[in-house]
């Protein structure tokens, strides 16, 4: 049994990096911030985004199981016009996306160590550290990496959630509401950043090809990983509300819209709850969500991988756009 569960542990892994890239911008940024400014009135719309998403999502270690391709791959197969269009997505959303997820990675950074509040240099010295370990490390590194990882976010966001919750003084109001006006705007975002941008579907193909090189996977094994990973994601989503909810929420206090002023606060939501000696739970997770950001470069693959990106998609790409 002890060596069935070990078996089990070791062939999770794509859905816990699919978890990894998640807990980003969409959690510790716009869920506190929901938590904060509405309360619980928006978990409704967490839960609704997340159940519309579901299969949109699990569709990437679906198709990379049953055919042994990435999404690029079946981008190509559909049409040339498929893969640029997703090349023009990509493009148009990367900077904003990696600068979103480094700026606030760079926040957490300044207020932890304290020795440079320079957000560029912090932004530089994030990037190329999540480089190197993509170059150095390449999947199996990242793959072992993301469990520890999310144990320990997980553990430490939790138990804040639940010391918050008994140290409340009033009952907590769970009405749910739909924001009107700026709320609105708020909520379109909200939505729109949770669980992550869809494009995580076309990485986890590319990560399921590559854990298939070390343990040959089954498509219940696969979807099993899938699942553990989006329900981690969901269940952590609603603990970062609540933690906004409980310590912000009519409390005067509002997150401040400068990276590094509301990476202080994020940390202090961790502090106040179970003190300081935790608040460095949070910078681990924004390092290796920033890499997880990288992770469709080559050096995420392994170093048996002939042909990174799956069996063709390399020669797909130039070809592709060579011809346009």
């Amino acid at each position: 049994m002890k060596l069935n569960r070990m078996n089990i542990i070791s062939k999770l892994g794509p859905g816990l990096l699919f978890a990894g890239a998640a807990i980003g911008v969409s959690h510790l940024v716009q869920s506190t911030r929901a938590g904060a400014e509405f309360g619980w009135g928006l978990i409704w719309a967490l839960i609704l985004v997340n159940i519309l998403k579901y299969p949109f999502f699990q569709y990437g270690p679906r198709y990379a199981i049953a055919t042994g391709e990435s999404l690029l791959d079946g981008y190509y197969k559909i049409g040339k016009i498929y893969l640029l269009a997703y090349f023009i997505l990509n493009l148009a959303t990367m900077f904003t996306i990696q600068t979103a997820v480094t700026i606030v990675t760079a926040g957490l950074a300044s207020s932890l160590f304290g020795f440079s509040d320079n957000m560029v240099l912090w932004s530089l010295v994030i990037t190329v550290f999540c480089y190197i370990i993509l170059l150095i490390g390449k999947y199996k590194l990242l793959d072992r990496f993301i469990k520890v990882i999310l144990i320990v976010l997980a553990i430490s966001t939790i138990s804040s959630t639940v010391v918050a919750s008994i140290n409340i003084d009033e009952l907590p109001n769970y009405n749910q509401i739909f924001p009107v006006g700026e709320g609105l705007v708020f909520l379109i975002a909200f939505m729109g950043w949770m669980p992550g941008p869809l494009d995580i579907s076309v990485w986890h193909s590319i990560w399921t090809i590559e854990k298939n090189k070390e343990y040959k996977l089954t498509k219940k094994e696969s979807i099993f990983d899938f699942n553990i990973g989006y329900i981690t994601t969901v269940f952590l989503g609603i603990c970062f509300v609540s933690l906004g909810a409980l310590v912000m929420y009519n409390s005067g206090l509002s997150f401040s819209s400068k990276g590094d002023v509301f990476a202080g606060q994020l940390i202090e939501l961790y502090t106040s709850n179970l003190g300081s000696s935790f608040k460095h739970a949070m910078w681990p997770q924004k390092r290796i969500n920033s890499t997880l950001r990288m992770v469709v470069s080559p050096p995420i693959q392994s170093s048996t991988a002939s042909k990174p990106w799956g069996p063709s998609s390399r020669r797909i790409l130039s070809s592709s756009f060579g011809s346009l």
